[in-house]
Parts: structure tokens; sequence; C-alpha cells
């Protein structure tokens, strides 16, 4: 008996492990990630040291370091709203030091909610909080071994598809042929999508520098200038123009309404982004779609929007509207009402690849969007650190490695730096 009693048990424990094989290869994973946490200082025991940042562009570029007593550093970037903040980089870090960076959440609404009457609601003030807020879930990721799309919840795609600007600026009085031309360059470098501005303040047919409306003849130049882009790409490249809100409603409903046989993926910011109401009785006039939302803040700031249906598609900029876990509650916003998502991105690659880690974790990403200074430009190179390619065929591979996957040179950016701007002190 007690053998039969011995074979029994046996049996049961190896039929028992068969079947739970699978359960115990769910959440591998995080196990791996908490056998790569350094056991010298458990997780809990993280503490915020320090926050530095330094500045490019003029200080449109903004770049935090936020250090630990682990020795792990994260790394974050802010754009455009951010000339002359290092002191205000200085008061946030104050803030949020001897705390747990794992508080994502947390330390990103003890900043904002402290900054109630110090202008938390938008501009430099939350596009400090974006770098800062980004640098944490660097530093959060770094230390759990996990890259930050995990952090948010998983990833729906491995790669992000991003659209060329290819930074044909209307200051130099481009041409028809020109805006072919640059069309061309960008998909004979594997990109499916393109974009340009039409705005153009020197254009010799405006009649009033303040007041743009448009003539009849900048009219017409602006659709040779799309209707040459669509001859030489023909119809399965996509086509996008930025207006940057420099027009009035009247002109943004009459370009919107004249390129729709160009078959547009978007025609963005034909007006200012203040007047909500206004967007809707453009968008409502066309079967152009109409994009907008890169200097709107906070998910507070997209919600008329999305409410009202004013716009067809929303481009939150994650290196200013709040950080990466506000972008993807701005995307999850957004997918309630079935609104694409395709984020406006001018920062680096740092910036760009924290913008993608959020674009794989949310269902309705449509398109980010790429500069052509990552390929002209040698700064951008230098200024970070990473391994492999940049870009591939038109799409951003998700880095899967701990944290964001692009780390700060600091070496590279020092030559860049603004004269007289504390750097990295």
């Amino acid at each position: 008996m007690k053998n039969s009693r011995r074979d029994f048990l046996t049996k049961a424990a190896l039929t028992s492990a068969f079947a739970t094989a699978p359960l115990l290869n769910f959440g591998k994973e995080y196990t791996k990630a908490i056998d790569r946490t350094p056991k010298s200082s458990m997780p809990t025991d993280l503490k915020i040291t320090d926050v530095k940042c330094g500045y490019i562009r003029g200080g449109h570029s903004l770049f935090v370091k936020i250090y630990s007593n682990q020795d792990i550093v994260g790394h974050g970037e802010g754009v455009d709203a951010t000339p002359g903040t290092y002191h205000l980089v200085k008061m946030m870090g104050q803030r949020i030091k001897g705390q747990n960076p794992l508080n994502v959440h947390r330390l990103h609404e003890t900043i904002r909610k402290s900054g109630f009457f110090e202008g938390a609601q938008s501009g430099m003030f939350v596009a400090v909080l974006t770098a800062v807020e980004t640098a944490l879930w660097d530093l959060a990721g770094k230390a759990l071994g996990l890259p930050v799309y995990q952090l948010l919840g998983g990833k729906f795609r491995d790669s992000v598809r991003v659209y060329m600007d290819t930074a044909l600026y209307q200051s130099s009085l481009p041409k028809p042929e020109d805006f072919a031309k640059a069309a061309r360059e960008a998909v004979d470098m594997g990109f499916t999508a393109v974009k340009f501005d039409l705005d153009q303040a020197n254009d010799p047919n405006k009649y009033d520098r303040f007041n743009w409306t448009a003539s009849p003849a900048e009219m017409q130049r602006m659709y040779d200038q799309m209707a040459a882009t669509r001859k030489e790409v023909g119809p399965n490249i996509d086509i996008c123009a930025d207006m940057h809100g420099r027009y009035d409603a009247i002109t943004g409903e009459r370009v919107a309404k004249m390129l729709e046989p160009i078959n547009m993926m978007w025609l963005e910011e034909p007006i200012a982004a203040e007047n909500s109401d206004a967007y809707k009785k453009i968008t409502e006039s066309t079967s152009t779609p109409i994009c907008a939302g890169e200097n709107h803040y906070l998910a507070h700031g997209f919600r008329p929007l999305l409410e009202s249906g004013a716009v067809d598609i929303i481009m939150p900029d994650l290196q200013k509207a709040g950080g990466l876990g506000e972008g993807q509650r701005i995307a999850n916003l957004a997918n309630l009402y079935y609104v694409p998502f395709a984020p406006h991105m001018v920062a680096s690659y740092l910036g760009a690849m924290a913008c993608a880690h959020v674009c794989a974790s949310v269902p309705n990403f449509m398109i980010m969007e790429w500069q052509i200074y990552f390929h002209k430009d040698p700064m951008f190179k230098e200024i970070v650190t990473f391994e492999g390619e940049m870009v591939e065929n038109g799409f951003v591979k998700v880095r899967d490695v701990p944290g964001i996957g692009v780390e700060i040179n600091e070496e590279g950016m020092r030559k860049y730096a603004p004269k007289g701007v504390p750097f990295f002190e």
C-alpha cells in the first residue's frame, strides 16, 4: 500500500506540474525583471538624489537627468516652451528629492498640484514637468529591468509608423517642383508619408502681413504645391500639410475644401488652437481630415476638441503636453471618441523614442512625426547615445531594453549648449 500510495502521489505531482506549466510561464518577463534588479538595494529603497538639466537650440530643447541613490539615472526631454526654465527645473527637483522615483504618477501629481498657482495648467510649467516625468519613467524602467512600454501596460505593436517632415520651409519660396523633389527624396528613403508647410509669411501675393486671410493667388500656390507632390508620389503615399495656426477660419475652410481632390492624410492646424468651435466649423465643412493639438496641454486641453467633434485627428506633442503617462491618457481619451492619435514630434531621438513607447502602448495610434534633421544634421546623433538604427523603411522599432533605450550624451551636447546657462549643474 505504501508503494502504491507513493506511486500515486508521484504521478499526481507530475500531472500537476505539466498542467500548471503554462501558469508557470505566465509573468515570466516580470520574474526576469526581478532577477535583473540590483539586490544590493531593493526598488522600494530607491530615492531621488538630484535633478539636473541642460539645453540646446537656444533653450528650446530641454534635457533632464534624474539621479538616484542606486546610481541609476533617468533621462527626459521637453521642447518649445522651455527657454529660461532652468530654475523651474531645479524647483521641481527639490519637490521630489528624497522620494521614490518608481511612483511616477504620484510624483507627476505632486509637482502639478503644487504648481496650481504657478502656471501648472499649460505652457512652460507643463513642458518642464513633461521632461521630468519622462526621466522618471526612464529611471523606473532601468530600476525594474523593463522597457517603458511595459510599464505603461504593454504594447500593441513592435514598431511605429512615422511620416517625414521634409522641412521645406516656405521662407525660401519653394516652387511646386521643389515640393515634388522633397517628397520623392523621402519616399526613396523608405517613408510612406510626408508633410509640408503651406504658411508663407513672405508670399509676394499676401495682401496684409498681419491679417492672414489668403488671397486667390496664395490659394493657388498652395494647391499647386500639393498637386505637384501628389503627382510625383502617386496615390499610395500619404500627404499632410501644416498651416501652423496662422490663418483665419474662412481661409481654413477654403483650403481644406480646395485640397479635397488631393486626398490628403490631413490638413494641420489651419487656425490657432484656442477656439474649438471654429475648428468644428472647418471640420464639418470638408472631407479633408483636420488635425490639431500640438499646442494643447494635459488631457484637460484635449477634452473640448474631442467632446465637440472639433477635429478628426489629434496630435499632442509628448515633449510638452504633460509627459508619457499624460500622453497615454490623452490617447485613451481620444479612443473613446474613435479619434486617431498621431503625435507631433520635434525633439531629439531621445524624445522620439520616448514618444514611440507611448505610441506602442495605445490602440488608436495612427502615425508619428519624424524629422529630416535626423538624417542631415550631425548634432542629433552627437547629443544622444543608442545602439542600432534610428529608423528603417518608415518605421521606428520600439527599443526592447530597460527604460527608454536612448540616453543623453553630455559631452556631445556641450558644444551646442547656449552660453550663460548652467549645464547639468
